[in-house]
This record gives C-alpha cells, structure tokens and sequence, in this order.
C-alpha cells in the first residue's frame, strides 16, 4: 500500500520570547528538537511558519499611547479629528484609540454599520430592513442609531462598543460625537480632517475623501511609520496589525520579516541539508459562519515569506477527474488515469474546466490561515508551526 497521509500541520512548542531574543536561532533550534523528539524527517518544501506576535516581541517593537498621542498630535494640530470605520475589537483598537484621543481635543467617531469591515455586528440586515434603513445613504446620529436600535451588544463580548469607545475618548480627555455612516465623505460634514480606520479598503477611503476636499487625511497605516522618542514603529503599516500589549501599550506588526524568513531558512538548509520554505503568519483569511467575523483584522496574512511561497496553487479537481473525463472507469485504473493526468497537467492551469472549484487564493493566505488555525490565539504555547506534505499531491508516495 503507497503513502496513506496527506498533509500535515503541526504545532511546535516554543520557549516564551522576549525583547531581543534571537529569533531565527530559537525557531531553527526547535524545529531540530521537535524533530528529534517526535521522530519527524524533514523534507525539502516542508513550511516552517512563525506567528507574527513572536517576531515582534523579539524586535521591541513597542509603542506606547503616548508616543501615539504625540504622531497624532504633529499631523493633526488642534483640529477636530473625524476618526472613521473603527473595527470593535479591545484588542484591535482599544489602546490605538486611546492613543488618537489623547493627541485630540474633539472627535467625531464614524461607525459603519450594521458592522464593521472585519464583519462584527451592531445588527443585523433583517433589522434594518425592519426599520426601513438604508445603510448606503443614510447618516444616523447617535440619539437616531439608538431611537432606532437600542443599545446592541457584541454576539460574542457583550460590550456596547459605541459607549465603550465614548468613555475611552472621554477619559483621555477629547470630546467626543458619534455619528453611523458607510460612505466615508460623510465625515467631512462634521470636519476635514480624517484618520480613517479601515484596513482593506484603506487606500479607497483616503482616494476619496481628498477629491472630496478633505484637507489632512491619514490612514491608520500612517500612524507610527517612525519610532517617537525611542518607540517601536512599523514604515510599512503603521498601527495596522497591531494588538493590545498594556494598557498603555501596543505591540506593533513585526518588521523586516523578509530578511528574517530568509535567515532561518539558510540556517535549516545548513543543519538539515533541506530546502524549507519559510514564512511569517498573523490573522488567518476566514469567516466565522455564526458571528460572521471575517478573520483578517492584520493588513495582510503574511508580512514576509521565502521565494517559493509565492503564487496560488495549481491544482486539479480530484472528483472533476472522476465524474467527467474518466466517469468510466474504477479502481486501479481511475487511480492510473488520475495520476497520469495529475503528472501530465499544464504549469499554468487557470481557465480550464478541471481545476473549477480548487481554492483561488495565493498560498501564503491558505497556509498562514491553515497555521492561524493550528497556533490558535490563547494558551496553546505553539507559535511556530511546521506544515508538511502541503506541495504534494496524489502521485507523491
């Protein structure tokens, strides 16, 4: 009998990390160890993939409310800031709010609704239906959402996320008004002078708020590009990606991944003789069926990968085989015909018929997500993982 496990995906305990660990060597050194314990032969193309939290504890790269508050306060000055399209997370954005009201004296906060962009809901579209809302054109006040609404809590937190962030901007000392709008010009009713939130679609939002005549726009990715007073920063994404360290503090998304997948993955080829590929990993790409929370709340899944994790995959479709060119035939000879198509098929597989339904995403979102999944995000203790068998298919034994 030939080869019975496909891929595999494991979890690999790591020491805890601290400011200026050396990371490469602590990933090279326990993916030996785990190895070794566990009797596991590397192979060439295996993935070695660290989360995103690891690599920037290990780089410092912190920063504080206040180091926040004094960037916001050197692009904004005094005015009044429309801060828009806030994802309602305490994880997220608790502490980069509080940073944005503490360099503030007013702000009026623009909530999307029935959600925001990473798919957390005010309500759902069943109520707005029933309230007779359009939420592409119309503005609600604060006093119109409730009238309207009451006071809808998170599915999953029980947090009122409108009076949550208030009080924070309140206790930083701003003023604060609150406004639920999904086109972003809407903003520019109340102040010209935006920080939008959103992730995704960032670069939209700034596009059209400045042919809309807004007069300072800065998107969160442009919020600490530069350490202030000795602070962590990130040049690329700014606060995106970053996540709640103190409540003072944020850890920012890791910096200069490329030439650090690229330094563990010469180490391993050196100790190991094999070609891994390696890559860095946050938030997975998927979406929660039940809260309906699309996952990606980073700006991208991975920040930095080795060469060969470029591109998406080139896959036939198994049960297309079967039930189309090859719907007469069973056994060993389906398997032959299979694998006889699988060996023979196109590098570039795009348009035809018997790759339909095989996942169109590029492989660093599909494996980042499949790690996201396996590391988990609380007390499992295994921040790298090693993912085997995922470039073979059915004719590799």
């Amino acid at each position: 009998m030939g080869r019975m496990v496909g891929t595999v995906s494991r979890g690999l305990r790591a020491p805890i990390i601290h400011e200026g660990d050396d990371i490469a060597s602590i990933v090279v050194d326990t993916v030996l160890e785990a190895s070794k314990s566990e009797n596991i032969e590397l192979n060439d193309r295996d993935v070695v993939a660290i989360t995103e939290s690891i690599v920037a504890r290990a780089q410092g790269n912190y920063a504080s409310v206040d180091a926040i508050a004094k960037d916001v306060k050197a692009k904004y000055g005094d005015n009044t800031i429309g801060v828009i399209f806030p994802i309602l997370s305490r994880n997220r954005f608790a502490i980069c709010l509080r940073g944005i009201a503490k360099g503030a004296k007013k702000i009026v906060l623009m909530f999307s609704y029935p959600s925001d962009e990473v798919g957390n809901h005010f309500i759902d579209y069943d109520l707005l239906d029933e309230k007779g809302v359009n939420p592409w054109t119309d503005i609600l006040t604060e006093a119109d959402f409730r009238e309207k609404f009451g006071n809808p809590v998170h599915v999953f937190t029980g947090v009122d996320y409108i009076e949550y962030y208030s009080s924070l901007i309140k206790e930083c000392g701003a003023e604060v008004e609150v406004v639920f709008a999904n086109n972003p010009t809407a903003i520019l009713d109340y102040t010209d002078c935006v920080l939008n939130c959103d992730i995704h679609t960032r670069a939209r939002t700034k596009r059209l708020l400045k042919k809309a005549g807004a007069k300072i726009v800065y998107g969160m990715d442009e919020i600490m590009t530069a350490s202030v007073d000795g602070s962590g920063y990130n040049d690329q994404y700014g606060l995106l990606g970053s996540n709640k360290s103190t409540e003072d503090a944020v850890k920012l998304f890791p910096r200069d991944c490329k030439a650090l997948v690229e330094k563990i993955q010469k180490e391993l080829l050196e100790k190991t003789g094999k070609h891994m590929e390696v890559m860095v990993y946050g938030d997975g790409a998927f979406k929660d069926p039940v809260g309906k929370i699309w996952e990606l709340a980073d700006p991208v899944v991975s920040p930095g990968y080795t060469d060969g994790l470029e591109g998406t995959p080139n896959e036939l479709k198994l049960k297309y085989l079967a039930d189309n060119d090859f719907a007469n035939l069973k056994g060993e000879e389906l398997k032959k015909a299979i694998s006889e198509a699988i060996i023979k098929k196109d590098s570039d597989l795009k348009g035809n018929m018997a790759s339909q339904g095989t996942t169109p995403r590029r492989l660093t979102d599909l494996i980042g997500s499949l790690c996201d999944l396996t590391s988990g995000s609380g007390d499992k203790g295994t921040p790298i993982i090693l993912v085997q068998g995922y470039f073979d298919n059915y004719v590799n034994e």
